[in-house]
């Protein structure tokens, strides 16, 4: 005769684990975070010297990334790269269509992508759980982020390095070394809090069993 057993509980890798799994949660997470990055668009602060604006956008992705991880997180950024594409006035300063979408910001959209799924991935190896590991997993993002746009970008204007460099990664360090030690040090927070309050979680029951 055989007794059945509960099931172990996995520990949670991401944030998004904290809820009960389902495919109605990844769902909604992932339009979430589409709508969130549509927002951080939004944010607009355009610059006289080069066709990239400054953004919310990038926290955004660093935020979906460490959150869902890299399937859902990366695909967050896709959903709304294609959203934006196909005519919803998602990209930066309220612009859409496919031609903003290759054009001289194409390929941070894709970056957006690449970068979710990068930070999503190491938070999953429990990256974000630590100040002195998120910080890095954040500026990695950030990285492939550049990456992709600043190369882009030179393809576009017809640029040569310096001057893509100058268009599009100078005016924008400043601004996302602040997001990117923003989120580096908020994930660890909130793991913290978390885990906090599953050991009272776990203290209230020893105490109601005794």
């Amino acid at each position: 005769m055989t007794t059945a057993t509960a099931p172990i509980p996995t520990a949670p890798s991401t944030l998004a684990d904290l809820l009960p799994r389902s495919r109605v949660r990844t769902v909604a997470l992932v339009v979430g975070f589409a709508l969130l990055t549509a927002a951080a668009a939004q944010l607009t602060i355009p610059l006289p010297w080069t066709p990239v604006p400054v953004t919310g956008q990038t926290f955004a992705v660093l935020l979906a990334g460490a959150t869902l991880g890299w399937r859902a997180g990366g695909a967050s950024q896709l959903l709304y790269v294609v959203l934006g594409a196909v005519g919803l006035p998602f990209y930066a300063d309220g612009d859409s269509g496919w031609q903003v979408a290759t054009g001289a910001t194409g390929g941070y959209l894709v970056g957006f992508v690449v970068a979710a799924a990068l930070v999503g991935l190491l938070a999953e190896r429990h990256q974000d759980r630590s100040v002195i590991t998120a910080v890095p997993a954040m500026l990695a993002g950030t990285a492939i982020i550049y990456v992709f746009g600043v190369t882009w970008l030179a393809h576009v204007l017809g640029a040569d390095a310096t001057t893509a460099l100058e268009k599009g990664l100078l005016p924008f360090v400043i601004g996302d070394a602040v997001k990117l030690v923003v989120a580096g040090a908020l994930f660890p927070a909130v793991w913290r809090m978390a885990t906090d309050g599953d050991e009272k979680d776990r203290e209230g029951k020893h105490k109601r069993v005794d």
